[in-house]
């Protein structure tokens, strides 16, 4: 009996193993929906959502942006451009999808609440980490910082 209680676990493990290694997020193609289903119109730029952020404390909405970054890892979170300060951390809401890697440079339109937060350090190293950056300048972050976070429910590339 415990032979076969054993080897039905294991086959659950390696066909879930098997299952999670052929989930691939699939490569980014201009009109492809993440998550929620969104439409592109009523988007705002980056910039009207700092002019926003500068007279409430959160924006739900949509924004138009540039990716900056992905996390290498999986995809699980990616920075939009903003001029002359640090990009916009975008996440997603209970990981329920994940970004390609070659959705770089592309812009996109995504939808969620947008708030400034403060980060931790160890949060900020953790994404560094992710993002593939080096031990040194994973070392450099020593304060933690207030940016400006995105916890996304969609998004339209």
């Amino acid at each position: 009996m415990k032979k076969i209680i054993l080897f039905f676990a294991l086959a659950i493990a390696v066909s879930t193993q098997l299952y999670a290694q052929k989930k691939e997020i699939p490569s980014a193609k201009p009109g492809v929906k993440y998550g929620k289903e969104i439409q592109a119109n009523k988007a705002i730029s980056v910039a009207k959502l700092e002019k926003e952020l500068s007279s409430k404390n959160t924006f739900n909405g949509k924004i138009e942006g540039k990716v900056v970054e992905v996390c290498k890892k999986k995809g699980c979170f990616m920075t939009l451009q903003r001029d002359g300060e640090e990009p916009i951390m975008v996440r997603f809401k209970d990981y329920g999808f994940f970004m390609p890697a070659d959705i770089i440079g592309k812009t996109v339109v995504v939808e969620g609440v947008a708030k400034r937060k403060e980060t931790s350090v160890a949060s900020l190293q953790h994404a560094a980490k992710d993002l593939g950056k080096s031990q040194a300048e994973i070392n450099q972050i020593t304060q933690p910082k207030t940016i400006l976070i995105l916890l996304l429910m969609g998004f339209l590339s």
